[in-house]
């Protein structure tokens, strides 16, 4: 089975490199790696940052670790050329339509969430995530007013089979967990969120077993501080995703902690930690690499059918916790490199 690694920029060879030493000590030879450059460093080589070479690597590839995009050098670049429009066209190419990411407290993990620890040990929940539509792929522009004032516009639509095909992942997920779907969408302002909620209540008589809920976006940003315990499967669109995901990381722990899982329709997938490239520590061996790790277990359940070896991975992640295994944004001092030692030795 032939695995893309796609590193990226910023911190992101650092940890890919650790998840890829795990991942040869739990599935050895069965898998074998190819590796290409994607985001900035991509840009400055090949001037692109989703060159034809990765892109084809990523559509032979049964399965892609990614490790995180983004370069202060190429801020100013026009928009087209920007590291971030890599991960977006592999999404868009590949048709990765639904992400899934997970957020649960190791409870080694407690003090370490922005959450009282009472209310922090009840995460454990899934945010199942469009990709493929909303603002982020909508038409966008600059125009002028008719006073002459510069005006940015971005156009957020889905469609209904667009909104159909997600809301299965949602119901399936839920329904191999605690059977609990909340939808969360801002159907009271915009109609794109009206025709989001329509089309969900419409599949949910397709599965009479899921208890099917709705939350305005605001109110659930509120709840995952609130009481995250009431949550077990979250749907929702790519622009309202993109921010709760990101929230509901810092409530478990610390973003260096969350996987995620980007799939098609037949379950081949880009996984990659939802944290970004922070360039400040790039190349300090200060970044946590068990989102990373993580993301590789979820790669081998999600997409190569080795649910054991995905369960060591996981069980060996919280064994390193457990036995004090912390970096700096956890509280602690180990480097990338002595936190992925430590997952190795508890394997």
């Amino acid at each position: 089975m032939l695995i893309a690694l796609l590193p990226g920029d910023g911190i992101g060879p650092e940890v890919v490199a650790e998840a890829t030493r795990v991942l040869k000590a739990v599935v050895g030879d069965r898998l074998t790696f190819e590796t290409a450059a994607v985001g900035g460093a991509a840009y400055k080589v090949h001037g692109h940052p989703l060159p034809p070479a990765t892109l084809d690597l990523a559509r032979k590839a049964d399965a892609i670790l990614f490790g995180a995009v983004g370069d202060p050098d190429c801020d100013k670049l026009e928009r087209h050329l920007r590291p971030e429009q890599a991960i977006l066209g592999l999404r868009k190419e590949l048709t990765l339509f639904a992400n899934l990411r997970p957020a649960r407290l190791f409870p080694e993990l407690a003090d370490a969430s922005a959450l009282r620890p009472e209310v922090a040990e009840q995460i454990d929940m899934v945010i199942v995530r469009e990709l493929n539509g909303d603002v982020y792929f909508g038409e966008k522009g600059m125009r002028k007013t008719a006073s002459g004032r510069r005006e940015g516009y971005d156009i957020m639509s889905y469609n209904e089979d667009e909104v159909a095909r997600i809301a299965r992942v949602g119901f399936e997920t839920a329904r191999v967990r605690k059977g609990k779907l909340c939808s969360v969408d801002k159907a009271n302002v915009l109609e794109t969120s009206q025709l989001w909620r329509d089309v969900v209540i419409e599949i949910s008589s397709e599965y009479p077993d899921i208890e099917l809920s709705h939350m305005y976006v605001d109110n659930a940003a509120m709840q995952l501080v609130r009481n995250p315990g009431q949550f077990d499967v979250i749907v929702t669109g790519n622009l309202f995703g993109d921010i709760l995901s990101d929230q509901a990381s810092m409530c478990a722990g610390s973003i260096g902690m969350l996987p995620s899982a980007s799939l098609d329709s037949a379950q081949k997938g880009l996984y990659e930690p939802i944290h970004g490239s922070a360039p400040d520590i790039a190349g300090q061996g200060k970044a946590n690499p068990l989102a990373t790790i993580l993301s590789a277990g979820m790669m081998l359940r999600y997409s190569l059918g080795l649910v054991a070896e995905a369960d060591r991975i996981e069980a060996a992640v919280a064994k390193a916790l457990a036995g004090g295994a912390r970096s700096p944004d956890l509280g602690g001092r180990m480097t990338t490199t002595q936190m992925g030692d430590t997952v190795l030795a508890a394997l």
